[in-house]
């Protein structure tokens, strides 16, 4: 599991679609 922390920006967002893509698990929490 990969945790991404979102500094209020589009860029999180843009990793967070591409991981899932790639089948991972992954959660955004927010700064």
């Amino acid at each position: 599991m990969y945790l991404l922390i979102d500094n209020y920006d589009s860029f999180t967002y843009n990793l967070y679609h591409y991981f899932l893509e790639l089948g991972a698990k992954i959660e955004v929490y927010r700064n």
